[in-house]
Formats: C-alpha cells, structure tokens, sequence
C-alpha cells in the first residue's frame, strides 16, 4: 500500500529544537559540473556529509571537489551507461549510521535553512520527505513546473529503478512514512547546453524492461514527440492510455494533449480537436486542457469558442504541482488571448477588460500596451 503524505505544519513543528540531532547525508552523482560545484557545495553545507560518485569527469570537476574536506569524492565509469545504477552506487558510499540520505543533482540548490526542515520532519518520524521542488525558470526569471520531490529517504529499504527518468522506490520491510514540507525548497538551475541524446535509447530500454510501466511509456512517447517522430510518439501515447497502471488522469490528459498536437502537426486537424476534447473531459479540474484547446480554436479564428474555453479555464484559481503543469497557464497569456478573441468579435469594452488583466500580470509586455491603446480608439 503506497505512503499517504503527511505535511509538516505547526502541530508537528513544535517542541524543543532538535538541530543537529539526526546525521543528513548529501549524495549525488557527476560529470563534468565544474560550473557548478562551488555553488552546490555551499548550498549543501548544512549536511553532515556530502558524498559525490564521479562518473567520468574530464574537466574540472575533481580538482574543485576535492578542495572541500567535507566531500567525499569516488570516481567510476558505469557501462553500460544507467542512472539508476549510477545513483544506487552513489548511495551505496553513504555512510550507514546516516539517519536520512538527500539526492541532489550538481545543478540544483536548497534555499538555505532545508536541513533544520528535514529534521523537523524527522522528528515526527519520516522516513521519506517531499519537498517543492522548482524543475525550471521562465525567460524572465519567474519559477516554471513546480511539483513536489521525493528524494530525500531513509538510506536501508529505498533504491533507484528505471535506466532514465529513475525514480528512488522504497522496497523496505517497515512502513514508509511521508511527510511533506513545502517549505523545503530545492531549484534546479540546469546547464542546458548538455545533450539529449543519451535519453532515447534509455527510455526505449526501460520500457523494453518493464512495458507495463505507465510513466516511462508516457515519457518515451513525448520523447518521440520531442524529436517530430509524430506518429511513433502517437502509438506510444495511445499505448500509455491503455495501460491498467495508468490512472493518474493529469498524466492522462497530458497525453490526450499530446496525441492532439501530433495530429495537429500531421495536418489531422479534425483528430486534433477531438483529442482536446478528451483531454478536457479527463481532467476538467486543470487549467492546461482548456488553454490548449481554446488556442487551437484562436488560431482557427473560432473565437466564440476561444472564449467559452477560456473563460472555462480561469475559472480554475489554483495550479497543481506536478510535473505536468504549465506556469503559462496562469501568466497573462489567457487574457491576452481572451481580449483578443473580444476584439475580433467587436466587443472592444471585454477586450479592454482582459488586456487590463493582462497587464496588471505583465505591465512591461508592450504588445499588449499597445492592443490596449489600440482598444480604446
């Protein structure tokens, strides 16, 4: 039976300080970070121990870790190449007295005060911690997808699976307790210079490996999608929807989503409606299917049900977080569209209204200043 999370509040916080009381361990693994490692290593101080498995540097990476007696630096080539594998063999150099183990990769950063955090959680007895986790930036500096990590465990009963997109699994023989803390906040700040490539045949792999898994066949076929392989990532979809595992419907209508993009880019513009459709029929609760949906219907000049699609979505004032969501969603963009389908209908008094909306969430966007200015003529 799977781990119902608990969160962290006040009921659960309060008592004596117990700082210090429980030895957190940091592990992660690396390859060719030297950009990064200064900063992690500051963001990770508050650990007892950092450990970090080396995977084949050929910059600087080791010469600037060993500069930290702190961290524990081991160096060894995994081939054939698994993340899963990679990770498990890092946690295996923690130490086994450490009361939790915290998986971070070398690009991301806590905000500091995370282990006094943890070990509050601690306190009430968990054995794993979710904790907001902040998966990319928006060009203009604001937090992109925002869902919740779990990667920080007790080290005895949890271990990595999956060749990519590897998931930390507790396979122990006690119970796993979750407790949540929102207040853990960990930022990924990625190199995104680094390649792709390794990603595909790694998908492939897992999901040769285990075909019944709904997430990585959900992630090989957007994969595909990535890549314009359109009717490849569409058979993958449809084999994602079919599986029995696959009953998170936000994963669900993200498919649904993608599978209407594919036909879109195919040129099977009716099948791409449809699909829509579906996706907003499978998970009615989120922003995401209904954006989507009214923005293929803009760009048919269909404005009429632009505006009901949209006006459908902003009735949904709160985003999830999973790694589905999309920050647009609930950035100005749904009123600029929205003025704009008024504007095209000749109802410039709505137009004014939404572009005012708009603007109130992105004052600098000059486009929509100057709509606005447009509005009032």
């Amino acid at each position: 039976m799977a781990a119902v999370p608990q969160f962290c509040g006040a009921a659960v916080c309060k008592g004596e300080s117990i700082l210090n009381k429980y030895k957190i361990a940091v592990y992660a693994i690396a390859k060719n970070e030297e950009k990064f490692i200064d900063r992690w290593v500051k963001s990770m101080s508050e650990a007892d121990e950092i450990v970090v498995l080396d995977t084949g540097s050929t910059d600087s990476t080791l010469s600037l870790l060993s500069k930290y007696e702190k961290v524990r630096v081991y160096s060894e080539i995994i081939s054939p190449w698994r993340f899963d594998t990679a990770r498990n063999r890092a946690l295996s150099f923690v130490s086994d007295d450490a009361d939790i183990c915290v998986s971070t990769d070398i690009d991301e950063i806590f905000e500091p005060g995370w282990r006094e955090r943890i070990e509050k959680c601690l306190s009430s007895g968990a054995t794993q911690v979710r904790y907001r986790y902040t998966w990319n930036f928006n060009p203009d500096g604001s937090e992109g997808t925002v869902f919740f990590g779990d990667k920080i465990h007790k080290k005895k009963g949890f271990v990595w699976r999956h060749p990519v997109h590897e998931v930390i699994k507790f396979e122990g023989e006690y119970e796993n307790k979750v407790v949540a803390d929102p207040l853990i906040r960990l930022y990924h700040r990625a190199d995104n210079s680094k390649s792709r490539a390794q990603y595909l045949p790694l998908l492939e792999l897992s999901v040769k490996e285990d075909p019944s898994d709904d997430r990585n066949t959900h992630y090989l076929a957007r994969e595909y999608y990535f890549r314009r392989e359109y009717e490849k990532a569409v058979e993958f979809f449809l084999r994602h929807l079919d599986l029995p595992s696959a009953t998170w419907a936000d994963e669900r209508c993200a498919s649904m989503r993608y599978i209407a993009k594919c036909k879109l880019a195919l040129n099977q513009e009716e099948e791409a409606g449809r699909w829509y459709m579906r996706a907003c029929a499978e998970a009615p609760y989120v922003r995401e299917p209904w954006l989507e949906f009214a923005y293929f219907c803009y760009d048919k000049k269909n404005y009429h049900a632009a505006v009901a699609l949209i006006n459908e979505a902003l009735k949904i004032t709160s985003a999830n977080l999973t790694y589905i969501s999309d920050s647009l969603s609930f950035s100005e963009r749904p009123y600029d569209i929205l003025s704009l389908c008024y504007f095209f209908l000749g109802d410039k008094k709505n137009a004014l209204i939404n572009a005012d909306k708009a603007l109130e969430i992105s004052p600098d966007n000059e486009r929509i200043r100057q709509n606005r200015l447009f509005y009032l003529e």
